[in-house]
């Protein structure tokens, strides 16, 4: 290409050519943004107005537990809606005593609290956790119990 089709020649007389007159077009010789040269040529005002900013302090954690707590929960009033409607047909069809499973563990729930009313269907519930009151009424309407329930299991009937 000649040299009077490149921009260069438009730029004759223009001190920075098109660049930014600090950085004079040169990389990034002070680093990338505040972050760089805190240990470097920023470190006056790093100790001054970040103390403590750099550097480790403690010890490490090997193996660390997170989230023992997490607990997700699920009410009886919704027991029933996890479960597909011909699930709930056929439990209410049948006179035979069997009661279905419903195991909340799969779900995605571990414990199962008491708020709500079950409908007079025995049901046999699996999780892991279960609050006091959701026993009583588990057992109100003669369904199961089956704590720490965590095979992997479908809905199904089995004769009480």
């Amino acid at each position: 290409m000649p040299s009077r089709l490149r921009k260069t020649q438009k730029l004759r007389g223009h001190m920075s050519h098109s660049h930014d007159p600090i950085g004079k077009h040169q990389k990034h010789p002070g680093g990338h943004g505040n972050a760089a040269g805190g240990t470097h040529h920023r470190k006056i005002n790093f100790n001054k107005y970040h103390p403590g900013y750099f550097g480790k302090v403690g010890m490490r954690h090997y193996h660390l537990k997170r989230n023992q707590s997490f607990c997700p929960t699920v009410n009886l009033d919704k027991l029933w809606t996890l479960v597909s409607e011909q699930t709930w047909v056929n439990a209410a069809k049948n006179k035979t005593g069997a009661a279905p499973i419903i195991d909340v563990v799969l779900l995605g729930y571990y414990k199962v609290l008491g708020k709500g009313k079950l409908p007079k269907q025995p049901v046999i519930v699996k999780a892991k956790f279960f609050s006091r009151r959701a026993e009583e009424k588990i057992k109100g309407v003669a369904g199961g119990l089956c704590p720490g329930g965590l095979k992997p299991h479908r809905v199904r009937f089995i004769k009480c």
